[in-house]
């Protein structure tokens, strides 16, 4: 038997993240929806030598759950994140979290010199225009100007509270 699982754990690192979720199913009873291949690995190898070898002493859990009761808990949410979570269509709560304050609002076009050409990209509500195409952030323009990554904000030089300098 020992030498069983071990041969499970060599095989799990050549599967795909396909193979390893159906795994992690068969072992844990229940799918998961990640495609995380390292902690597939992990939880799954867990499992399996938990299976193996035996699971957690009646003690162990035990304090474990000492500990957990002893926790603090986050009061508040995280930095930047409105206080009011709002329903999805699926009923799930989720947290809205505010708009970047170095962004100008939406219509602003912002401008800057690069190799001797100006850039011109204009802000909208749910991304940046720029040479007739629609980018996500600041950075894929940035991206797409220079063909390397760099910070959009400090790229077209946004300070603040979106304030060109």
């Amino acid at each position: 038997m020992d030498h069983d699982w071990q041969n499970e754990l060599a095989e799990l690192t050549h599967m795909g993240v396909s193979e390893l979720r159906g795994k992690y199913a068969e072992l844990f009873g229940e799918p998961t929806c990640t495609g995380n291949k390292t902690w597939l690995v992990r939880r799954i190898a867990w499992r399996l030598q938990a299976l193996a070898q035996g699971d957690l002493s009646e003690r162990a859990r035990q304090r474990a759950e000492e500990l957990a009761q002893d926790a603090d808990l986050r009061l508040t949410a995280p930095r930047g994140a409105i206080q009011t979570p709002s329903a999805t269509p699926g009923g799930r709560q989720t947290l809205k979290l505010r708009p970047d304050a170095r962004v100008p609002p939406p219509g602003t076009v912002l401008t800057r010199s690069y190799k001797g050409r100006t850039l011109r990209v204009q802000v909208l509500a749910h991304g940046f225009l720029y040479a007739g195409r629609t980018y996500p952030s600041l950075s894929a323009v940035a991206k797409a100007v220079t063909g390397s990554h760099c910070n959009g904000y400090l790229f077209f030089r946004l300070t603040g509270k979106g304030v060109a300098s």
